[in-house]
């Protein structure tokens, strides 16, 4: 390969994910592979603002691809969501002498790296970070496995507690946008109902399940709810609901929160971030310009920052009709 890529800076930016880590440190040990310098950018795209850089090498990577989160940190920055912040993060690139960026992250990541690209022809290559999976153009973002095994783990426990004690657990995973935590750990946990952001009239299929098993003697159930669910109820209002029209039943809920973020990435994820790492670099190094690197069928591609972003996803119906037949 050839390029005139002499020097690339790497971020990470918006929710942190398993296998932000293994990502990062994939893109430094493959540009130490091709001989180009590396340099970090701690706080996302806050730090290129502030000009918080650091030269990695190989050995800045050591031991890092079994951790948790990001080492080079993330945050969100107002800055950079003005052009003048831009224009600063510009200058400061070019005066670091850095040629190209990769920039580990979810749509947010992306709609700025479009914004920079736009305004100063920047190379850019994007990475799907996000435990949501809401990206397209790729079969996995990195974090998605980690965080379903986390809360198919947490279900499991619950579930102990609702059949020792005839329970109606409420469980809220994380899915501002994207019900794919909620559908693939339901069905994964065994879960009685799934309501997720892209279906309408979910409460009603819900409160149909529950007269169902009410009608069969059935006292302890999963119901597996994502935050953006859009029944205009939140998990709480809904639970106050069920207990209006189903006084029988003893009510709990379970918001999982963040404890989805973080922990051990999984060997998939490992592996996902690796590939998509060397992927990025390589990509750059074959001229591609402001495009995300993924994985489908198997394989490392590349899309366009706007492709990527674009809409929602459409739901597995295969698994809703997985799950209706599962809880017969």
């Amino acid at each position: 390969m050839t390029t005139e890529i002499k020097k690339i800076g790497v971020l990470t930016s918006g929710g942190d994910a398993p296998g932000m880590n293994a990502a990062i440190r994939a893109v430094v040990r493959s540009c130490a592979y091709y001989k180009i310098e590396c340099i970090g950018v701690y706080r996302g795209y806050q730090g290129l603002i502030d000009n918080d850089f650091e030269e990695l090498t190989a050995r800045s990577v050591r031991n890092i691809i079994n951790r948790g989160g990001t080492f080079l940190k993330s945050a969100r920055s107002k800055e950079f969501v003005t052009k003048e912040g831009r224009a600063k993060a510009y200058e400061n690139l070019k005066n670091a002498d850095i040629d190209a960026l990769v920039v580990i992250g979810g749509d947010g990541t992306f709609t700025g790296a479009i914004l920079f690209n736009e305004e100063h022809n920047f190379p850019i290559i994007g990475i799907p970070g996000t435990i949501d999976n809401d990206i397209n153009g790729t079969d996995y973002t990195i974090g998605y496995d980690t965080a379903l095994n986390t809360v198919v783990d947490a279900i499991d426990k619950i579930r102990d507690t609702a059949s020792s004690h005839d329970r109606l657990f409420l469980v809220e995973v994380m899915g501002r946008d994207a019900g794919d935590i909620a559908m693939n750990s339901g069905v994964g946990a065994g879960a009685e109902e799934i309501l997720i952001p892209e279906e309408d009239g979910g409460v009603d299929r819900l409160m149909a399940s529950l007269k169902k098993s009410a009608k069969s003697g059935k006292t302890s159930s999963i119901i597996v709810v994502a935050e953006g669910e859009k029944s205009g109820k939140n998990i709480f209002e809904l639970a106050e609901y069920i207990g209006e029209n189903y006084p029988d039943y003893d009510i709990r809920v379970s918001v999982l929160g963040h404890i989805q973020r973080g922990g051990v990435p999984t060997c998939f994820d490992r592996v996902l971030s690796s590939r998509l790492g060397v992927g990025a670099v390589e990509a750059l190094l074959r001229g591609e310009r402001n495009v995300m690197v993924g994985v489908t069928n198997k394989k490392v591609t590349s899309v366009d920052f706007e492709v990527a972003i674009k809409g929602q996803r459409p739901v597995d119906n295969e698994l809703r009709r997985v799950l209706n037949i599962t809880t017969v």
